[in-house]
């Protein structure tokens, strides 16, 4: 197996810099502690998905 420069990465937390590796247990994050910071702001709903709007013919007039 040949050995790759590793990618260099901003932590989505908190910007650290950090390595793209299958040793970092943490990846994309620096930390166990950024990963649950983001976890939290997930679960207070602090980011969103786009909603999608769904057409259906049952609510155009169309049969």
């Amino acid at each position: 197996m040949t050995e790759t420069t590793p990618r260099i990465l901003a932590c989505p937390t908190c910007g650290n810099f950090v390595k793209w590796t299958r040793k970092n247990e943490h990846r994309p994050f620096c930390s166990d502690r950024c990963k649950l910071i983001d976890l939290g702001a997930w679960a207070d709903e602090q980011y969103t998905l786009p909603e999608q709007q769904v057409y259906d013919d049952r609510y155009l007039g169309s049969e």
